[in-house]
């Protein structure tokens, strides 16, 4: 009678904590840890007064002498829970690990743990592309553009296809089975899943963002253990989710103000992107900050050559340069895309005309890191294909994959050098995009739908050839591919490239939801499509396709079949022996 009232008061503690079932550990069931990486370990349980109620194991030891960490118990964390914490945990020895959490009186709860060891070092350097959102349709469109395409034959290879080595990445994290690019990109730069807008945490139910069990970068490991250089490049906000992912711990990814703090903590020696109002402080006109930090100057204090534009980052990095250290930041908000960089010149290009290209920025990265005895780990992100997407703007977004493209070539020359560098492309996650035909201006009839051609009527598209970076020199011709979305807002689709600037789709109504952008409703062959999305969506989602890797180098062939988004880290561990036995 006793054990059954004890358990019945174990029940409702966890119905009164609003949990389902027993005690959530972090890291969670399945986890893969790389041995000798720093990880939080927590244990949240319904609300006790007393730590004596509660036991953790590890393998049937008790979980702190496991884990060599102090331990911390909190009767009543937030207000609403129990929880155990040990901070900065490791496990040293691979192997199988079962945690076991128990509340006296309850059941108790389990989880496995796989820690792995790593073989001998094989690679030097690893550089990892991810063109954000990049799905099988940006591929095939960039080499259509890039390479032409006569009678069903390519006139070429891109450089992210030409490679030995592919597999399928399935993307899904821990909340949902559709990633956004902050847990997607963490599993690859922690190998941990997360949920969708964390960085580098478990989401655990902390209400503050930064409370999360933490879990370490591969940019933070190569620096504690290896003393390796790393570079973070984007053509985005450098605090976006993506070139966040490489040094963030934060449940929420808009905590922009942290993320640059978190960025100056970890001093990847090159950093590159747009974003400089949250460096600024908050006395400063233009700036983000809520703080009067000032990180322009904390950087620079630090040992960066800091720089704003192409002639700047040209400068810093010529010949004979002294440069260890940089730090560039090129645009306010996100840098412009390649399109309208090079042919439109709308978007920010007039307040920023001499923004550097991905492949400037690359070469520069890879001039300042190689520099390092010991090697360095370069992430690249050519943000845009993702951002270009989700506002239905496939020609800006397929321009930003021939920039990736050019730069992939560029790291690959580098890599052809020594052959000690792993290369590696990959999209964070997909986008539901698909080719189905071409729009010809020359069949007969007035709407979009007699302007689509499919199957056999599917003529080639008519691009002019592309110039010697691989860009067509216009996007403005009479037979265009037909590159379609599965996933929209209400629209009006003018089957036409988006000349006037970036497009978008809907905004919002009166009664606060999403409706057609009217602007986009006047032209010859502009059709209104009612959105397949709920009506708080303003532009295209992410779907949960598998994405597409490509690799070259030293550890490239660990990279086959499918495999899950964790792996990416594991094997990039493998292959710079991370944890060898």
């Amino acid at each position: 009678m006793i054990s059954r009232i004890s358990a019945l008061a174990a029940a409702l503690m966890l119905s009164a904590a609003g949990t389902a079932f027993g005690q959530t550990i972090y890291p969670l069931d399945r986890a893969e840890i790389l041995a000798g990486s720093q990880f939080d370990f927590k244990v949240e349980f319904p609300p006790v007064q007393d730590a004596s109620a509660v036991s953790v194991t590890i393998n049937g030891q008790d979980a702190k002498s496991v884990l060599t960490q102090p331990a911390d118990f909190l009767p009543s964390e937030d207000g609403e829970r129990s929880a155990l914490w040990i901070r900065g945990a490791t496990l040293a020895k691979p192997g199988k690990y079962v945690v076991e959490a128990t509340v006296r009186g309850a059941e108790p709860v389990r989880v496995t743990w796989e820690v792995f060891a790593t073989p001998a070092r094989k690679a030097k350097n690893v550089i990892l592309f991810i063109g954000d959102g990049m799905s099988v349709a940006h591929r095939t469109a960039a080499r259509i553009l890039s390479k032409g395409l006569k009678e069903g034959r390519y006139g070429g290879e891109l450089a992210i296809d030409d490679m030995p080595y592919m597999a399928l990445v399935s993307t899904s994290g821990t909340d949902s089975v559709v990633t956004d690019s902050a847990n997607s990109m963490s599993a690859y730069t922690t190998g941990h899943k997360s949920c969708v807008n964390a960085l580098g945490v478990y989401c655990a139910h902390n209400k503050n963002t930064l409370d999360h069990p933490k879990v370490e970068t591969i940019a933070e490991l190569v620096k504690r253990r290896s003393d390796m250089a790393v570079g973070v490049v984007t053509n985005t906000e450098i605090e976006d989710a993506t070139p966040a992912g490489m040094v963030s711990h934060t449940r929420r990814r808009a905590d922009y103000n942290d993320i640059v703090g978190m960025f100056y903590q970890v001093q990847p020696d090159v950093i590159m992107g747009g974003g400089s109002p949250n460096f600024l402080p908050k006395s400063t006109p233009g700036s983000k900050r809520t703080d009067d930090k000032d990180f322009l100057k904390q950087f620079q204090d630090a040992g960066y050559s800091f720089v704003t534009s192409n002639t700047e980052l040209k400068a810093a990095v010529q010949p004979g340069h002294t440069a260890k250290k940089l730090l560039g930041l090129f645009n306010t908000g996100n840098m412009d895309g390649a399109l309208d960089r090079r042919l439109l010149k709308k978007g920010s290009v007039d307040k920023f005309p001499d923004q550097p290209d991905l492949t400037d920025q690359v070469g520069a990265a890879l001039d300042i890191l190689s520099k390092r005895d010991k090697g360095f780990v370069l992430m690249v992100e050519s943000g845009h294909i993702d951002k270009y997407s989700h506002v239905l703007d496939w020609e800006r977004a397929i321009f930003d994959t021939i920039m990736l493209d050019n730069a992939v070539k560029l790291a690959k020359d580098f890599a052809a050098k020594k052959n000690d560098t792993l290369v590696i492309v990959v999209a964070d996650h997909a986008h539901p995009v698909s080719i189905v035909g071409t729009y010809d201006d020359d069949r007969k009839g007035d709407t979009a739908r007699d302007k689509l051609g499919v199957y056999d009527e599917a003529k080639f598209p008519n691009y002019p050839p592309a110039d010697a970076e691989g860009y067509p020199t216009s996007v403005e011709v009479s037979r265009r591919l037909a590159f379609v979305f599965g996933a929209f807002p209400d629209h009006c689709d003018t089957i036409r490239p988006h000349t006037e600037g970036p497009n978008v789709p809907a905004v919002k109504g009166d009664d606060g939801k999403y409706i057609a952008n009217e602007k986009n409703c006047s032209g010859p062959q502009a059709v209104r499509r009612t959105g397949n999305l709920p009506t708080n969506q303003p532009q295209d989602v992410h779907a949960a396709d598998d994405v597409v890797l490509t690799a070259i180098g030293p550890g490239a062939e660990q990279f086959h079949g499918r495999i899950d988004n964790t792996r990416v880290f594991r094997y990039m561990a493998n292959a710079l022996g991370l944890a060898k036995p």
